[in-house]
């Protein structure tokens, strides 16, 4: 490949064959602090910072070799992550050989997985242009990865990981840790990082890390290819010194490339959008990673076709744009939801089509529907046997623009009213469910939103990813500007909030006051997943919004079990009964006096009055600060609309209870409605 190709990095390498003589592990370190992106002109560090928990496996190579490159770095230090304006990435400031050299920050985690959750956070927020890695030990700590990385390939987010592993040369066997295998010598448990991985490598001899370190930079760097990149590094390996060529550390920029859509997909796309009566577009998290927010807003003003969000999409548009209608889908709204049961063509932008996206294959109702689809991946171009648009979404929207400029397509006045009619309906509904009762009430969760939702700016950022929260958020959350909106739902990884959170904050360069309010929103059952990384934030002094809402149980868990004919069974955090079950009092767990314990400053609010005084001081804290309130079993009135579209979740098919045999009719009914689309 040449070096002017949009894959391939240009560097500034000493023509001479000099060599350095270093460790496999000091010289990987010393190779990713010289390694940047770039795309429209700016430039910023590809792997900012490294996270890691060390032991054996790791603590004598990469540890080693981070305490000689970390030195004088940190968060926000010179060398350290990059920061955000508005969601907008900033060059990381790039170290000169002469002066500080190339140092690579060190930032300190307390669980494995939660360190990947954070380097996530990171990555999204800071557009998939810069990245951290994440080092573990052998054994556990290696295999405390695979959530993580899972999570970070599902989403498309690049994170690099460095697990330590068995020695390669096998001077004692078994070793501390080592899973024998007894058909394979070469197996260990970081094998498990395999189907996870975009790119895996076993690093078994110091010269093999020059190829598989520039492999693992190109797929972290390539839109279309990024996830988890994983390195598995023997510990005598990372040890063992080599001499290698100066040309390795030279700094290499690795283009991040705008592909432009074929002429001839353009053309067809063309027709198939001046032959649609009701089109509806599909915002997807490629509107966000292309950073095509404008471009899209520019395309909808030429054709006022209306824009339905997914999950990662949403903020693609601002919740009063005209031609915003909302969440599409399982959790979406009636208006989206509505159009995409008539539409005629639906277009993808930068999105996977999940079944939560196409309610089970049952939304998109028209018989004569066809699908377009804008991606940067011919992957998810073809599903649903779509018109493919194999470009950036950016590009694509651009090109698209142009192509439609000339040629008089606008959408049916009528359409238009109909859809800005629908919205303002649902608006309503919004309303509703947001509106507080006395101030001496216990709040709803949905209230606890609303209450938040007159308490934000453009400028803050709310993350989730599992429990019932993300779907009342997709269904009502106002979205403000292009990064609110931080919902994790390609995996829906409970746990992964905090953590997600600390990355933001570090990636927004938020530090007391003068960075962008960041909230973390759990659920009970979230926190006591994974709470460690308060610990973090309260360590780097970083003013993380944490917003516990404690209803005693998996609530989406107890309301899907319900539905399904398995009668809220082991989803509510409650004492047994006389009968073995969990229909006893509330567990006396204090998750506010936990998340105390672990330094935080903790706001309690039991009324909606409490809770709006806490939520306003904890956005102006200094500090990393925790609201906790028990939230209220919602009403007809005061909670979310329901789903406004079916989720296949298979029922029992035989049962001799009612409520199972009850759910398997409602079943058959939905799933009849179920098409493939060829």
């Amino acid at each position: 490949m040449s070096p002017t190709s949009p894959a391939s990095p240009t560097s500034t390498a000493n023509p001479h064959c000099s060599t350095r003589r270093l460790t496999t592990a000091q010289a990987l370190v010393a190779f990713l602090a010289r390694q940047y992106t770039e795309r429209d002109g700016r430039r910023q560090r590809l792997i900012s910072a490294t996270w890691g928990i060390f032991g054996h496996g790791n603590v004598a190579g990469i540890g080693q070799a981070l305490v000689e490159a970390a030195a004088g770095g940190g968060p926000g230090g010179p060398g350290g992550p990059g920061g955000t304006t508005h969601g907008t990435p900033t060059p990381t400031p790039t170290p000169t050989p002469t002066s500080t050299g190339h140092r690579m920050p060190y930032l300190q985690g307390r669980n494995e997985q939660a360190m990947v959750h954070a380097a996530v956070g990171y990555a999204r927020q800071s557009g998939r242009l810069s990245a951290h890695a994440v080092t573990t030990s052998i054994g556990p700590g290696a295999t405390n990865l695979v959530t993580g990385a899972a999570l970070a390939t599902i989403n498309r987010l690049p994170v690099l990981l460095l697990p330590g592993d068995t020695f390669a040369t096998r001077p004692a066997d078994p070793v501390l840790q080592q899973l024998e295998v007894p058909y394979a010598g070469d197996v260990s448990v970081n094998d498990c990082l395999r189907p996870v991985s975009r790119y895996f490598d076993r690093i078994t001899r110091p010269e093999a890390l020059i190829p598989a370190a520039l492999q693992a930079m190109r797929l972290l760097a390539d839109p279309a290819e990024t996830g988890a990149v994983t390195l598995a590094l023997p510990q005598d390996v990372q040890a063992e010194a080599y001499d290698w060529p100066e040309e390795f550390f030279a700094e290499r920029d690795w283009h991040v490339r705008r592909p432009a859509p074929d002429t001839f997909e353009l053309e067809a796309a063309v027709r198939a959008i001046r032959s649609a009566r009701r089109p509806l577009i599909v915002a997807g998290g490629g509107v966000r990673h292309s950073a095509a927010e404008e471009t899209l807003a520019a395309f909808t003003a030429a054709t006022r076709i209306p824009v339905a969000s997914t999950q990662a999409g949403k903020g693609a548009l601002r919740h009063d744009h005209p031609a915003d209608v909302g969440g599409i889908g399982h959790t979406g709204t009636a208006t989206a939801d509505e159009l995409a049961r008539t539409a005629d063509l639906v277009i993808g932008i930068g999105t996977r089509f999940s079944d939560f996206t196409t309610a089970s294959g049952t939304l998109f109702a028209d018989p004569a529907v066809r699908f377009l689809h804008l991606n940067i991946t011919g992957f998810d171009a073809h599903k649903l046997a779509a018109l493919p648009l194999v470009a950036d979404a950016r590009a694509g929207l651009e090109a698209l623009t142009a192509a439609l400029a000339g040629r008089g397509y606008r959408v049916d006045p009528a359409y238009e009213t109909e859809y800005t009619g629908a919205k303002e309906a649902w608006e309503e509904r919004v309303e509703a469910s947001f509106a507080t009762p006395a101030p001496a009430a216990r709040p709803t969760q949905t209230q606890v939103l609303g209450l938040l939702d007159t308490l934000v700016t453009e400028d803050d950022i709310l993350i989730n990813a599992a429990g019932s929260l993300p779907g009342d958020l997709h269904k009502l959350w106002r979205a403000r500007s292009r990064d609110q909106y931080h919902v994790e739902y390609g995996y829906s990884c409970m746990g992964y909030e905090i953590p997600a959170a600390i990355g933001v904050l570090l990636a927004t360069g938020s530090q007391g006051r003068a960075g962008r309010p960041v909230w973390a929103l759990v659920g009970d059952g979230t926190y006591l997943m994974n709470p460690t990384e308060i610990v973090t934030a309260v360590q780097e002094n970083l003013p993380l919004k944490l917003l516990i809402l404690q209803n005693h149980g998996y609530a989406s868990i107890g309301g899907l079990s319900e539905a399904v004919g398995a009668e809220r069974f082991g989803t509510a955090y409650r004492h047994r009964d006389a009968d073995g079950g969990f229909t006893g009092p509330p567990l006396p767990v204090d998750l506010a006096a936990n998340a105390a314990s672990l330094g935080l400053r903790v706001l309690r609010a039991t009324t909606v009055d409490d809770l709006r005084k806490a939520l306003s001081e904890a956005r102006d804290a200094e500090g990393p600060t925790c609201v906790y309130v028990e939230t209220e079993t919602p009403d007809t009135v005061s909670g979310p609309p329901p789903a406004q579209a079916w989720w296949d979740v298979p029922v029992a098919e035989t049962a001799s209870r009612p409520a199972a045999v009850k759910a398997r009719e409602e079943y058959d009914r939905q799933v009849a409605a179920r098409r493939r689309h060829l």
